[in-house]
């Protein structure tokens, strides 16, 4: 009797091959083609809601501690290097973004406008706008006989 003896085969390496690894590259390079601007109108998307919110809370603010103080209080725009500042906050609009603001000549201080809150509710009143690099925008007038705050939204393009 003979023995079989078994040569086993050469065992095969799994590894990839050029062609599947540049299949990949491609993949992830149309997949960072596609994510990256989306990322980016979403982040502008979220800077520009985040401003509209802080801009209404800084009016709100400024009229609810008219009432509580019994004192004026000032919002004041520089629509020049886009702030916005109540007592000491102070709110910088992101890059990019547009600011403007009609507001009464009485109350005005050189290039800043100036939007009063008195402690009846009354405010000077005025208007701010607010435009994003991509043309969204929102208008908010500040009402001067109940010092309310309202807002309405668009688009340019």
């Amino acid at each position: 009797m003979t023995a079989l003896t078994s040569i086993a085969p050469a065992s095969r390496q799994s590894a990839f091959t050029l062609v599947e690894l540049m299949v990949a590259i491609a993949i992830v390079g149309l997949l960072l083609a596609v994510t990256v601007p989306a990322s980016m109108r979403f982040y502008e998307s979220i800077q520009y809601r985040q401003a509209v919110r802080d801009v209404l809370s800084t009016l709100g603010s400024a009229r609810q501690q008219a009432m509580d103080r019994g004192k004026a209080q000032d919002v004041t725009f520089d629509p020049g290097d886009k702030r916005i500042a109540f007592d000491e906050d102070v709110l910088q609009l992101p890059g990019g973004f547009e600011l403007s603001v009609t507001t009464a000549g009485e109350v005005n201080r050189g290039n800043l406008g100036v939007i009063r809150f008195y402690p009846e509710g009354s405010s000077t009143g005025g208007d701010i706008e607010i435009r994003s690099p991509v043309g969204r925008g929102v208008h908010i007038t500040v009402d001067w006989l109940m010092g309310g705050v309202s807002q309405v939204s668009y688009e340019t393009q």
